[in-house]
């Protein structure tokens, strides 16, 4: 499983102070630190960035390339013009994070990632917003996909995005996207595949929050998911992605495929997967204390 660091991000207090203030001391020190943990790719996410934001984008670009230039970079931003100016600085190709399901969006963003060569988050967002179900999915990865193979864009450098929603409040969304994810090679055959496994837990109290993205990641991962943008701090989340813990893998994919475990006969670790498992899949209703129950 591929992994893109998540925390170079304009909401971290830290490095939000250190876009408004060009200060380029804590941006590279991020930087190395993704690059430490083993992340595939750095995610430098603006948010919307209205004001100055084809000005900043391509300079933080340069201030992280100035210290990490062996890693390859997500532009992550609303911004149309940012992400066009950042791509005329980076020194690997990007991933464009993302192009939404809307003719007014695509139509000016597909083209524009076709010029400089990049790879692209196809976002399954459509004109009536989150799709309400995967054959919802599937109709705006179609539609996204053509779009993009008509601009000369291969399958291949398209990374589509089903969207990961919280499990707390919407949680058959999370059986969706996996039936989704399974499709997709279908749908789009040699189309790569990602999402931001972290909102699955947006809501949850932070204690619960990794154990919900890293059994998220795993269930996802059986359905063909081939990269999570996750937490850069969450070393079991890291482990698990770099196959060093088959045997939670293992236990999530039993339950997945119907098996009850003992559950007398597990660690406590090991049982608090198996009851994420059941409450992802809708097998248990969600509370905040599933793990006491």
């Amino acid at each position: 499983m591929l992994l893109i660091g998540e925390s170079l991000n304009v909401i971290m207090t830290k490095i939000g102070k250190a876009f408004k203030e060009r200060d380029p001391k804590p941006i590279q020190e991020e930087a190395l630190f993704q690059k430490e943990k083993g992340m595939d790719y750095i995610d430098i996410n603006l948010g919307p960035a209205k004001k100055d934001g084809h000005e900043l984008m391509p300079w933080v670009v340069e201030t992280v390339q100035e210290v990490v230039d062996d890693i390859p970079l997500v532009l992550d931003t609303s911004n149309v013009e940012a992400i066009e100016a950042a791509l005329k600085v980076c020194k690997l190709p990007p991933i464009v994070n993302s192009i939404m399901c809307r003719p007014e969006r695509y139509e000016r963003m597909i083209p524009m990632t076709a010029e400089y060569g990049a790879d692209f988050v196809a976002l399954l967002w459509g004109p009536e917003g989150l799709p309400r179900d995967e054959n919802e999915r599937a109709a705006l990865c179609v539609e996204l996909v053509y779009a993009a193979n008509e601009a000369g864009i291969p399958n291949e450098k398209i990374w589509v995005d089903g969207i990961v929603t919280p499990v707390n409040i919407q949680q058959p969304q999370a059986i969706s996207l996996m039936e989704f994810q399974g499709m997709l090679q279908d749908i789009a055959p040699g189309a790569r595949s990602t999402c931001g496994v972290s909102n699955v837990s947006n809501g949850p109290p932070d204690h619960l929050r990794p154990i919900l993205n890293q059994t998220f990641t795993v269930m996802l991962q059986k359905y063909g998911m081939e990269c999570v943008i996750a937490d850069p701090l969450d070393d079991q989340m890291i482990a698990i992605a770099r196959g060093e813990r088959q045997d939670i893998v293992d236990l999530i994919y039993s339950v997945m495929d119907g098996d009850v475990p003992d559950m007398e006969s597990l660690s406590k670790e090991m049982q608090d997967y198996v009851k994420t498992t059941n409450v992802i899949l809708g097998k248990s209703l969600y509370s905040d204390s599933w793990l006491e129950l």
